[in-house]
């Protein structure tokens, strides 16, 4: 009788360790295309990522960098101060959009140009995401807002 609780016991830990481990594995699966790795320009430029590799790219709008073109398609730099990238949109950009301001642009980097489908804009004077922020202080570029 001791033998086959002991048996038992021990299935049940063994069934409970599996399920874990296929819920975590299916969990993992489900969340691969919700997941977007931040990369800084400087970061972009020095090790391209794949094509079919989602992420987000932030930094300042490059001043002078902007071209609306015909239709929706926008082009403009975004830079951390150390290297730029070129980026295409097309949609609408954020009201608050413009040469020299933060932004945070989600897509692929394709052919030399990343390819953006969603563009956040900072949304007051003063913020600036994190992410930007971190970058644009590791190349030495940031400037905290005067308070």
């Amino acid at each position: 009788m001791r033998g086959l609780k002991k048996k038992r016991r021990i299935q049940i830990v063994l069934l409970a360790v599996i399920l874990l481990a296929v819920s975590s594995g299916l969990i993992g699966y489900a969340m691969r295309d919700g997941i977007n790795f931040f990369r800084s320009p400087s970061q972009v430029m020095a090790e391209p990522p794949r094509e079919a590799e989602v992420f987000r790219i932030g930094g300042l709008v490059e001043e002078g960098s902007l071209v609306r073109g015909q239709g929706e398609t926008i082009t403009f730099r975004v830079t951390d101060g150390g290297a730029s990238v070129a980026v295409a949109y097309t949609g609408v950009l954020p009201d608050l959009f413009d040469e020299g301001q933060g932004m945070v642009g989600t897509g692929r980097y394709v052919g030399g140009v990343f390819r953006a489908t969603e563009i956040l804009a900072k949304h007051d004077e003063t913020y600036m995401p994190k992410e930007v922020i971190d970058a644009l202080k590791e190349q030495g570029v940031y400037e905290a807002p005067e308070s």
